[in-house]
């Protein structure tokens, strides 16, 4: 299936200011210079604030976690579970067709979604209220047919049970999920026939039902504002300092960064780079014609093509370039600190010595010679 962006888009996204508290403490169960580990569970709170996946969204958690945007998108529409199109402002339904719920009547429930939804999935219904998708197995066999809807599963349904349900949402119900024929779980249907002391005691519902129960509005957009049982970390961690340079809601839209280049080098990475420090320290200010320090420009007004050292792709030739360095000579001449250095400016977190580039550029410049 073909997933591109949706062709209208808002102007601008900003996670409130519980769900940037959220994002942060993400990024820091990541090394430094890992954080784009975090790209998943970051897009995911996006799309949980505003019910589907933006461009504004995906680039502004990219510019959170110093990932170029490209990179971010590749996940976004990679991953089925990211809504890459508007979904109804009270719910979509997700209904599985997969093996156990197709021999179970998923077929019926799907009528229903057309029928009072829209006659194609992804599709908004008249109102804006309601989408619906068919999804793959979501694990729930014992309860088949099923769907999820919000947060919660709804099992063991009926054609007439799933239209009920989508006519209480659209009162400003929320029906109790769980299965909806009376079992308590996943019990055979037929009752016990094993472990017949089992017994819930006082519980109505199981523990997943009770859950969303308890918070009363699972289909509900997650903005910070829930209960303590899915915001834990607003008691605990006080509004953090704006981001180093990215993630406040009064920034520019991030879509105003787009990549200044084919590179894939970002504005602000390149304005960044420009206004570094020179690498030699016998060289404090760039010179016009340095063979070991920075430099203005190229000698001879062409540099030579970093890309042929081993490790050094497009991205980082273009982030060398910003830093003054254009020349085989230059890197073959840098030092231990200098290595430091230009490994923290260009974040290759080790690649230089790993692979070896002064040795390389030695070689490359003295083949090129």
């Amino acid at each position: 299936m073909l997933r591109r962006l949706y062709h209208d888009q808002p102007a601008t996204f900003a996670f409130t200011d519980a769900n940037l508290a959220w994002a942060e403490a993400q990024i820091k169960k990541f090394p430094e210079g890992r954080q784009a580990s975090a790209i998943i569970p970051l897009l995911w709170r996006a799309q949980e604030q505003e019910g589907w996946l933006t461009r504004p969204a995906i680039e502004y958690v990219a510019k959170m976690l110093d990932m170029a945007y490209m990179r971010a998108l590749e996940v976004a529409s990679f991953y089925f579970m990211f809504q890459l199109q508007p979904v109804g402002a009270i719910a979509h339904i997700q209904v599985c067709g997969t093996l156990s719920c197709m021999i179970c009547g998923a077929e019926d429930l799907i009528g229903v979604c057309k029928e009072k939804i829209a006659d194609k999935a992804h599709t908004l219904s008249a109102d804006g209220n309601f989408s619906w998708e068919e999804v793959e197995c979501l694990g729930s066999c014992a309860n088949a047919p099923m769907a999820q809807i919000g947060k919660d599963y709804y099992e063991d349904l009926t054609a007439e049970r799933l239209a009920e349900i989508i006519d209480e949402l659209a009162a400003g119900k929320v029906p109790v999920p769980g299965p909806q024929n009376g079992r308590f779980a996943a019990e055979p249907k037929g009752g016990l026939t094993s472990l017949k002391d089992f017994a819930t005691g006082s519980a109505k519902y199981n523990a997943s039902v009770q859950a969303a129960v308890d918070i009363g509005d699972s289909v509900k957009r997650i903005d910070g504002t829930e209960v303590p049982l899915l915001t834990p970390w607003v008691k605990k961690a006080p509004k953090p300092a704006a981001p180093k340079a990215t993630t406040t809601a009064k920034e520019p839209k991030p879509s105003a960064d787009a990549p200044a280049d084919a590179t894939g080098v970002t504005k602000q990475e390149a304005q960044a780079a420009s206004k570094a420090k020179p690498v030699s320290k016998s060289n404090p200010e760039p010179a016009e014609t340095s063979t070991n320090g920075t430099l203005k420009a190229p000698e001879g007004g062409k540099g030579d093509d970093l890309k042929q050292i081993t490790g050094v792709g497009p991205k980082l030739e273009s982030q060398l370039n910003a830093l003054g360095i254009w020349h085989y000579t230059q890197i073959a001449g840098w030092s231990d600190a200098e290595i430091e250095t230009i490994d923290a400016e260009i974040k290759a977190r080790g690649r230089i010595t790993r692979d070896d580039w002064v040795g390389q550029a030695a070689a490359l410049a003295k083949k090129s010679s």
